[in-house]
Parts: C-alpha cells; sequence; structure tokens
C-alpha cells in the first residue's frame, strides 16, 4: 500500500531508524563554500529611515521593541518590509516610505515570508491573535 502512495506523490518514503541504529561517530560536515549567483535589489537607506522616522521601532505586527527587550545595544534595531516585494516590482521605482514599507521584527518578517507569495502583515497579525486564543 505505502509503496502505491509513494508511485502517486501522495506519502514520501522516508527512511527511519532506531535510536539504537544511529551511528554515533557518524561525520556530519558543514561548512563548504559554493558560489551562487543572486539578483540583489538595492535597498534605499534614507526610505528606511523615513519609515522608521514615521512608525518607529516597534514591530508593526507584534508591537516587539528590541530596546525594551534587550537594552541599549539593541535600541532601535528593526528589519523594515516591503508591502510588495521588490522582485514582484523588477525594475526601479519610486517608494513611499510610509505607504510602501512597515518596521517589522525579524520573527514577524519571517513568518511574513514563510510562503511565496508573502503573507500579509493582517494575515500574520491574526496568525498571532489565534495563537494566543489557544
Amino acid at each position: 500500500m505505502a509503496t502505491h502512495l509513494e508511485e502517486l506523490s501522495i506519502v514520501k518514503s522516508v527512511e527511519t531508524r532506531l535510536p539504537e541504529e544511529i551511528n554515533p561517530t557518524e561525520v556530519l560536515l558543514e561548512g563548504a563554500a559554493r558560489q551562487i549567483m543572486v539578483n540583489a535589489y538595492e535597498r534605499n537607506p534614507e526610505a528606511r529611515s523615513r519609515c522608521i522616522a514615521h512608525y518607529g521601532t516597534r514591530c508593526f505586527i507584534c508591537d516587539f521593541d528590541f530596546g525594551l527587550s534587550y537594552g541599549e545595544f539593541l535600541e532601535g534595531y528593526i528589519h523594515v518590509h516591503h508591502l510588495r516585494q521588490l522582485s514582484d516590482i523588477g525594475e526601479e521605482y519610486e517608494v513611499d516610505p510610509i505607504a510602501d514599507l512597515r518596521p517589522v521584527c525579524p520573527n514577524c518578517h519571517a513568518a511574513i515570508h514563510r510562503r511565496n507569495p508573502p503573507f500579509t502583515i493582517d494575515e500574520v497579525k491574526k496568525m498571532l491573535a489565534q495563537a494566543e486564543i489557544n
């Protein structure tokens, strides 16, 4: 039965090992260098500054403030999220820091970009609200 489901791509074959079968001397390697080519879209630091001047440095989604939680060293730290992905625009454009950008903490920013197309700010706010209820 499992083989038929694998053939239909309903389930994937997964190799499982019992704890006593795991080889404790198995070497796990990381850090090999590889070269990749990506498109990098320029961000305007003045647009970032104006967004923060308008909205502040609290996360627009969860209200987290790095300075309050971690102290002076991280005071003012925040990501700035583009409501419309630069890769979707695909060309240079005039950014409106108030209409196009929002300050978000790294956790909320990661949640936004957990899928493609990204979640909206309202969708992530709903996720947080639902998680608080449960």
